[in-house]
C-alpha cells in the first residue's frame, strides 16, 4: 500500500472525539454560567453548542466522503467535506450573532456576578479539554488533508480563546466592580468567533470551486516530475484540484513521434508512480502526445501556471 495514502474511513473517529468533547464541555460551561450568571460564560457555552452541532455534521459528512467511487460519483465523494466546513462556518457565524445579542442586552441591563471562583474553575477544566482535542484534530487534519477536521480544530481553538477572554473579563469585573466589562468581553468574543466562521466558510467555498493544490503540494509535484522532463520530453496542460482528502492531477506528456507505444507507456507509468509517492491520495491522469503533431500544441492554453512550467527540459548526458 502507498505509504502516502490516507484511509478516509478512519477520519470519523476523530470527529467522534470532537463530539464527545463538545458534550462534556457544554455541560461544564453551562454549569459555570448557571453559577456565575456571566454573559461571557453564556457566550462560551453557546459556542460549545455550535461545536456540538458541527461535530455531528462532521461525523455524517466524513462517512459520506469515505465512500468509494460509484457510477454516479466516479471521482468519489470527497467534496462532502466542503459542505461540512461550509455549514460549520455558517453555524459559527450564527453563534457569534447570538452571543453579540446576549452581550448587548446585558450591557443595557448589567447585573452582578456570583460564585465567580467556582465558575472559573469549572470553565478552566472545559478549556483544557478543548485545547487537547484541538491539538489532536489539527494534527490529524493536516496529516490527512481533511478540511473537516481542520475546521473543527480551528473552532475548538477559537473556543479556547473565548474561554481565556471570558476569564479576563470576569476577572476584570471582580477587580474593578464594573459590571459592564462582562458584556463588553462577550462582544469581543463574538467578533473573534465571527472571524473564525468566515475563514472556515471561505475555505469550503474555495474547495467546492475546484481550487488547485496548495503551494507546498505543487512544489512536491514539481520535484517529482522534474527528473522525467529530459529533452526531448515535454509536459504541458498541467492541471490540479482537491476534493476533500483526495488530489487530482492531469497533464499531457509530449514525446518524439518515432517512440513506440511501449516506451511512451512506460514513461507515463513511471511519472504516475512517482507522483503518487510524492503526494498523498493523488489520482494522476496522463495523456501521451507526439512532439511532431501540430495538434499536440493546440491545448497549451489548458496550462494553469503551475511551477512545473519553470522546469526546463534537461539534456541527457
Amino acid at each position: 500500500m502507498n505509504p502516502h495514502m490516507v484511509d478516509a474511513r478512519m477520519l470519523p473517529r476523530y470527529a467522534w472525539l470532537s463530539a464527545i468533547a463538545a458534550v462534556t464541555t457544554l455541560g461544564l460551561k453551562s454549569a459555570a454560567w448557571t453559577l456565575t450568571g456571566s454573559v461571557g460564560m453564556l457566550s462560551d457555552a453557546l459556542e460549545t453548542l455550535v461545536n456540538l452541532a458541527g461535530a455531528v455534521l462532521a461525523i455524517l459528512m466524513l462517512h459520506v466522503a469515505a465512500r468509494p467511487e460509484d457510477e454516479e460519483h466516479p471521482y468519489g465523494h470527497g467534496k462532502a467535506e466542503y459542505f461540512s466546513g461550509g455549514v460549520e462556518g455558517a453555524l459559527i457565524v450564527f453563534g457569534a450573532i447570538g452571543i453579540a445579542l446576549a452581550a448587548i442586552q446585558r450591557l443595557i441591563a448589567p447585573r452582578p456576578l456570583e460564585h465567580v471562583g467556582l465558575g472559573l474553575a469549572v470553565s478552566a477544566v472545559a478549556a483544557a479539554i478543548n485545547l487537547v482535542v484541538a491539538i489532536v484534530l489539527m494534527r490529524a487534519g493536516r496529516r490527512n488533508g481533511s478540511l473537516t477536521l481542520e475546521a473543527s480544530a480551528h473552532h475548538l481553538y477559537s473556543d479556547v480563546w473565548t474561554s481565556l477572554g471570558v476569564f479576563a473579563g470576569v476577572g476584570a469585573v471582580v477587580l474593578t466592580g464594573q459590571q459592564r466589562l462582562d458584556p463588553i468581553v462577550g462582544l469581543a468574543v463574538s467578533a473573534n468567533i465571527l472571524r473564525t466562521g468566515w475563514s472556515i466558510g471561505r475555505r469550503a467555498v474555495t474547495g467546492l470551486m475546484d481550487a488547485s493544490l496548495e503551494s507546498h503540494e505543487l512544489e512536491a509535484l514539481q520535484q517529482a516530475l522534474a527528473p522525467h522532463i529530459v529533452a526531448p520530453v515535454q509536459v504541458h496542460a498541467l492541471r490540479s484540484r482537491r476534493s476533500g482528502v483526495r488530489r487530482f492531477v492531469s497533464m499531457h506528456v509530449l514525446v518524439p513521434g518515432e517512440w513506440t507505444v511501449h516506451r511512451g507507456h512506460h514513461l507515463l507509468e513511471k511519472i504516475e508512480s512517482d507522483l503518487r509517492e510524492a503526494l498523498p491520495n493523488v489520482t494522476v491522469l496522463t495523456h501521451l502526445e507526439s512532439l511532431d503533431d501540430p495538434a499536440s500544441w493546440d491545448d497549451m492554453s489548458l496550462d494553469r501556471g503551475g511551477p512545473v512550467e519553470e522546469v526546463p527540459p534537461r539534456r541527457e548526458a
